[in-house]
């Protein structure tokens, strides 16, 4: 098993806080609606939903995955670059995913249905570990044969293109899209300029 490093342990911790206060110690708060990430013209709008919709999770499913994908495929990150340069990473692919999805909103004149989430986040750490560790073998619960990072994560990427394009599901694919996108570019910059392997 694979252990769990300090920033991502603190993470999970974080992410399971929000997620009991939000549905079993304050309910009648609706926190997932306060920190949620709304449109920026929308009167429910604040600056710093921009980093607290990384913490909310609109189930126990979508936290589940969620933190499962996290520890799975981050925890060998950060045990690689040390802690700070991961979350550097995660914050950034969260930020980024952030933004993409604003930007789709504008684009499809959605303005009023809010996002929450680490899946952003979690989409650039799943493009890192896919071009660190290429051929680490993946195996599904829904597809138990074992399949290399390098082609499941581009697949599961053209999938969130793919339904985000056509709509139709509450799921904010755009925001996997930007996460994915952010992550790859600081891959892409790392990698060029030898910055894949910080001291810790």
């Amino acid at each position: 098993m694979i252990q769990l490093p300090p920033a991502i342990k603190n993470l999970i911790i974080i992410n399971a806080i929000f997620y009991v206060a939000t549905y079993y110690i304050l309910p009648d708060l609706r926190l997932d609606y306060i920190l949620a990430l709304y449109y920026p013209t929308s009167p429910y709008f604040h600056y710093y939903q921009i980093v607290t919709h990384m913490f909310m999770h609109a189930n126990f499913m979508h936290i589940l995955f969620n933190m499962y994908a996290l520890y799975a495929f981050g925890s060998p990150l950060e045990q690689m670059w040390g802690s700070k340069k991961f979350l550097f990473f995660y914050f950034s692919a969260g930020l980024g995913a952030a933004a993409i999805h604003t930007l789709s909103n504008y684009l499809f004149q959605v303005y009023n249905i809010p996002a929450v989430g680490a899946s952003g986040a979690i989409y650039g750490v799943l493009v890192a570990f896919g071009m660190t560790f290429p051929n680490a073998k993946l195996a599904l619960i829904f597809f138990p044969v074992p399949i290399a990072a390098k082609y499941f994560i581009p697949v599961l990427i053209l999938s969130d293109i793919y339904f985000g394009f056509s709509g139709g599901d509450n799921t904010a694919h755009f925001a996997h899209i930007g996460g994915a996108l952010i992550g790859l570019v600081i891959m892409l910059y790392w990698n060029k300029n030898q910055f894949n392997r910080w001291d810790n």
